[in-house]
């Protein structure tokens, strides 16, 4: 029950159904009230009438008991003391006219007794008629009534209230058919939109069931190239599992790079490891043969080794930057003083251009930049370091063979080497300029390469200028 309920078309259907309900009670009970209203208007306006015609009748000086009384509706004339003087046949009893006596009490006619044949004409009163409600037995049937109170004189100077009755029952009737019917047919339309609601959602999310499913036989496989089904379609579950194959894609890619990674970091930790090995257990069994010198280069390459690998596992953790200013140009002159090449390095800068970042990273870029270009310059190395509108540039160029243009992006992927007869040794592991690239991203920059003015490699690092 709890995971039909949790389920998304169940409370997609329950959602729609709650908010049509309360769309058709409020439509309803509005419309009920407006019912009402208008049909208790009309039976005030009844009752108006047959108070009015009862009034007219007793200012023309018609006698009481010769009144000519509506027999559809409840009649009572009354005396300012409350006095009956004309009242409806076959009333049993009322509450809410002018009185609760249902007998003739007093004069039998509005003309005085001085024997006057033309006593002349009374008048009613111009006020708005006075509306309660109220009930009344008539015949032996009891029923609600709306009553009107008109005031008239009488020719004779007698002022009375004339009561007209018009009843209820017709609204009541109206009323009580149409809460019926609501009563019958919201049930029934609130299960016709549980129901479609349901079948439409289920439909709607039958392909999301399908990505489910299959990225649950790829969580259990763990075969990232198999990819999700996508439907025919241009909604939101199409767009989705489009973009659940692009992130199949892109970790399977990733699974991918780092699995050589890992074997060429492997393979790159195998060589001066095995070399220094051989190199101490021959030193252990003949001293007199250890190559000191060669053991502390493959120490000192196996360092390095480890260094840029550590470095590219904090870049891939997300590490971030720090954000001092350091001064690009000032950078490259203390870290070309302190380096010992075997080809000259000729270096051109603005001073005062600074960005933020890492001054220990950005080193290490210009640094593996540097190692690069003097091992394949042929004469020298010339560094540069300017302004360009809204970045601060440094470049780096050789004079060597420079880099075919269909190779100038793979030099930046990891344990790459172009040079395929260059032995290990002469040359890097192959991370100095993914290591590179890699900061200049972290910096908000970038860095690329192209043919220099002599030929050779030319490397730009742009980044944002503080």
């Amino acid at each position: 029950m709890r995971r039909l309920f949790g389920s998304v078309r169940a409370q997609a259907a329950i959602g729609a159904t709650l908010v049509v309900a309360v769309a058709l009670v409020a439509a309803g009970l509005a419309l009920l009230w407006v019912l009402r209203a208008n049909l208790t208007d009309q039976t005030d306006l009844q009752a108006e009438v047959a108070a009015q015609d009862v009034a007219s009748q007793v200012a023309l000086g018609k006698a009481y008991k010769e009144l000519d009384l509506p027999d559809d509706r409840v009649v009572q004339v009354v005396s300012e003391g409350r006095r009956v003087l004309a009242v409806s046949e076959d009333l049993e009893s009322v509450e809410g006219a002018g009185s609760s006596q249902v007998r003739v009490g007093g004069p039998d006619s509005a003309v005085d007794d001085d024997g006057d044949d033309d006593p002349g004409r009374g008048e009613v009163s111009d006020d708005e008629p006075e509306l309660s409600g109220g009930s009344a037995v008539v015949d032996g049937e009891q029923a609600d009534y709306r009553f009107a109170a008109v005031e008239a004189t009488t020719p004779q100077g007698q002022t009375v209230t004339a009561y007209a009755g018009a009843p209820l029952s017709a609204e009541q009737g109206a009323v009580g058919s149409v809460t019926d019917a609501m009563l019958i047919g919201l049930p029934a339309m609130l299960l016709v939109v549980g129901g479609v609601t349901w079948l439409v959602t289920r439909r709607a999310l039958r392909p999301v069931e399908g990505i489910r499913k299959e990225m649950a036989a790829i969580t259990a496989s763990e075969d990232l190239s198999r990819r999700v089904p996508e439907p025919d379609a241009h909604d939101e579950v199409a767009r989705l599992a489009r973009t659940t194959n692009e992130t199949l894609g892109a970790l399977e890619a990733s699974v991918e790079r780092q699995r050589r990674f890992v074997a060429d970091a492997s393979h790159e930790l195998r060589s001066p490891i095995a070399s220094l090995r051989t190199q101490l257990e021959v030193g252990a069994a003949h001293p007199e043969l250890l190559d000191v010198d060669g053991a502390v280069r493959d120490t000192v390459r196996l360092q390095a080794v480890a260094a840029d690998l550590l470095l590219l596992a904090r870049l891939d953790a997300g590490e971030r930057p720090g954000r001092a200013h350091v001064d690009v140009g000032l950078l490259v002159r203390e870290e070309v003083s302190q380096r010992s090449d075997r080809l000259p390095v000729m270096v051109k800068v603005t001073g005062g251009l600074e960005v933020a970042g890492s001054r220990g990273q950005l080193a290490r870029v210009l640094g593996n930049l540097l190692d690069n270009a003097q091992r394949h310059a042929s004469g020298s190395v010339d560094v540069w370091v300017h302004g360009e509108r809204a970045d601060v540039l440094l470049r780096v160029a050789d004079d060597g063979a420079g880099i075919p243009a269909a190779e100038r992006e793979r030099v930046f992927e990891r344990f790459v080497r172009l040079d395929d007869a260059r032995s290990r040794d002469d040359g890097g592991a192959g991370l100095g300029l993914a290591i590179a690239r890699d900061v200049a991203l972290r910096h908000g920059g970038t860095l690329t390469v192209s043919e220099g003015e002599r030929g050779g490699a030319l490397f730009t690092l742009r980044l944002p200028a503080v």
